[in-house]
């Protein structure tokens, strides 16, 4: 019998030790993990936050319904500064929230579409703007940034579309952190990717599925053209993410996250790459 109990209280010692083995190494993975892209459950709109060594950069800023949870976010985090606000274009489901985030959190470099869109929105974005004495600089073309170490790419049209115009117009980031990289393309339609796809010479192994996962002809022409091993979709359970969207991305073989599942944090440490959601 003590046998036994021996036994059984060697047993029960390693699994002990086997769960704080594994709890102490998620731990260490988690933290060698130092560029994250956080993407809020914003339903179908984008609000997306970058952040490494204590540095952040927000592309979007979701409907202005969710502007109380960012800036919970916010101050939960400890977050007073954004390095720069990057608004891809000038739909309600991107700009909605700019204006409470211009007036709480300290922003050092706004940057904005080419393509202005009248609205309530629109213009109290323009309003917090002037009042905080921000001048945004109107992107048409590549704006390189950085964000600590990581080089980053902002592109805005050279051209102006006549179909879509607001979607079309969207600003495309794009960034490489050691030797992983990341798209994100705003709400770019079938022209936009055209255009880019043209010019792309360049893979990337996450990428920001464009306008929401509804369906586009040229997306199959965008992923063949990047590569990309991870996506994610801005949706929510009525909107966006639309199946033929989803059958494409299966045809290439992307693992992909929905938001209206929950939010999703994008983790790199410049040679891998983990999702949690």
């Amino acid at each position: 019998m003590m046998r036994i109990e021996k036994i059984g209280i060697l047993l029960v010692t390693l699994g002990i030790i086997t769960i704080l083995f594994f709890l102490y190494k998620g731990e260490k993975i988690s933290s060698d993990y130092d560029f994250k892209v956080y993407f809020f459950n914003a339903g179908k709109a984008d609000a997306i936050l970058l952040s490494k060594n204590n540095q952040y950069i927000m592309i979007d800023t979701g409907e202005e319904s969710l502007s109380n949870e960012i800036l919970d976010y916010f101050k939960k985090n400890n977050i007073t500064k954004l390095e720069y606000l990057i608004i891809t274009h000038f739909d309600k489901d991107h700009v909605g929230s700019a204006s409470s985030i211009i007036e709480n959190i300290e922003i050092g470099e706004v940057l904005q579409s080419n393509s202005p869109k009248e609205s309530d929105y629109y213009t109290k974005y323009l309003n917090a703007l002037e009042e905080k004495n921000i001048i945004p600089r109107t992107v048409s073309s590549n704006y390189s940034i950085s964000l600590d170490d990581i080089e980053i790419t902002v592109n805005g049209p050279e051209t102006i579309y006549e179909k879509n115009e607001s979607n079309n117009s969207s600003l495309i980031v794009s960034m490489n952190y050691k030797n992983t990289s990341f798209l994100f393309m705003g709400d770019s339609e079938n022209a936009r990717i055209k255009d880019f796809v043209s010019n792309n010479t360049n893979t990337y192994d996450f990428i920001k599925i464009p306008y929401h996962g509804n369906y586009l002809k040229r997306l199959d022409n965008l992923l063949e053209s990047t590569k990309s091993k991870y996506g994610v979709i801005t949706c929510s359970s009525t909107e966006g993410c639309e199946k033929d969207t989803l059958n494409v991305l299966n045809t290439y073989n992307i693992k992909y996250y929905l938001t209206k599942n929950g939010s999703i944090s994008v983790l790199s440490n410049g040679k891998d790459i983990i999702i949690k959601q």
